[in-house]
Parts: C-alpha cells; structure tokens; sequence
C-alpha cells in the first residue's frame, strides 16, 4: 500500500515541474544552478546521485556544469516522478529508492544532490546518515530546502503570504489543494536550518557553505562527509 505522501506525489507528478517554476516565479531555476555553481568549487568527483530527485531537474542542472560523470542515477519514492522525468532527457538512470534504506552496499558516490526533498523524509537524520553512508570518504551532499522560518521576512512569508496564493494556485493547475497545503506544513514543522547543520555536523558532515535564497525562502548547502583517517 502506498504512503499518502508517495501517493501524493504520484498524483502531482505531471504537474509538478509547471508549478515549482510558477510558485517560485521561477528561482528555483536559479537556486539549482547556483548550488552548482558553488560546488565547482571544489572539483568533485564522477559519480552522482540526485536523491528525492523528482522529475531530475537538478541532475539535468548539474549536467550544464560537470561534463566528467561516469555515473548518474536518479533516485526518488515516487514511480510516477520517475515516470514523468523520462520525458525530460535526464540522461541518468531512474531508480525507485528508499532514501532512509538505499540498495547500495557501499560507498559509491562522489556527489548527492537532494533538492527539495529531506523535509519530506520521515526522520532527517537518519537520511543524512544514509547519505553519508553511500558517499565516498570526502564526498559532497548538496542541499537545497525550505526550513522553518525564523527571520522575520521568511516567517512572514510561511505564516501570512505564502497561505494566501500557494494552495489556490496548486489547487488551480493540478486540482490537488491538498498537496499544496502540505507543502506549507512540511516546511513549517520543519527543522529551522541552524538546527539541521547542527544535525549535518552529529551525522559525520563538514559544511562547507550555506547561503540564504531570496532573503532565506530557501536554503542552499553544501555538506562534506568527513575524511577517513
């Protein structure tokens, strides 16, 4: 039987792309390509892994700045996600996964991209335990989030604006109302982002960096899993 929320995103899925750009008037484009960005930085390895990944927008974004991938796999709970990102030329092999209980036995990438997706995990640091896990020895997780708000203009957008447009509009163009105000609920419970680089750092990460979106509606992170002596 299937978990509401992976039915949820099921239920989405075709629609999901159209109303992340929409919602966000289209800086979540941005953000991808700025997370990116930044991690060129540090010249990562070959082997990637968009985890949570959706329809693959941020592994389709990584493949704009890293020619060197040997490996890409796109992992997500949601068949219809992975159904959907067929469509979109990927180039990265879909894998239905388990984020909290990957099928990996070992270390085996150099990069994890999760955008979007560790607020909807049941237990966030055991999804970072486990991406750790599967990260090579100095390997990078990059992160992209909603948190829960705590500055006065990012509380202020959850709290009073975001309630008036967010679920109509998703409930416009997909007829599902009811995933859109689970958006605004998942991010509310949320861990505020202090807490979850709190957290990064007790499940065997150095950050490297954390920037604030637009006044902080979204985080970007970029974690590094701690160096095997």
């Amino acid at each position: 039987m299937l978990s509401p929320v992976r039915k949820m995103f099921d239920e989405i899925s075709e629609r999901y792309d159209f109303l992340n750009h929409t919602l966000s008037c289209f800086r979540d484009i941005a953000w991808r390509r700025a997370c990116c960005r930044e991690l060129k930085k540090y010249n990562p390895g070959s082997n990637l892994l968009d985890l949570c990944g959706g329809t693959g927008d941020f592994a389709k974004t990584y493949r704009k700045f890293f020619k060197n991938i040997q490996l890409a796999i796109l992992g997500d709970f949601s068949y219809g996600m992975l159904k959907y990102s067929q469509k979109k030329n990927v180039e990265a092999i879909s894998l239905q996964l388990d984020a909290m209980k990957m099928p990996f036995a070992a270390p085996m990438f150099d990069v994890i991209l999760n955008g979007f997706g560790m607020r909807n995990l049941p237990d966030a640091k055991t999804g970072l335990e486990e991406s750790s896990r599967v990260l090579v020895s100095g390997g990078y997780l990059v992160i992209l989030e909603f948190f829960s708000p705590r500055n006065r203009f990012n509380a202020f957008f959850y709290k009073k604006l975001a309630p008036l447009f967010i679920p109509f509009l998703g409930a416009f163009f997909s007829k599902k109302r009811s995933a859109y105000e689970y958006l605004l609920d998942s991010i509310r419970r949320f861990l505020s982002v202090e807490d979850f680089l709190k957290l990064a750092e007790n499940s065997g990460f150095d950050v490297l960096s954390c920037k604030a979106c637009d006044f902080g509606i979204a985080y970007r992170i970029i974690l590094q899993k701690k160096e095997c002596i």
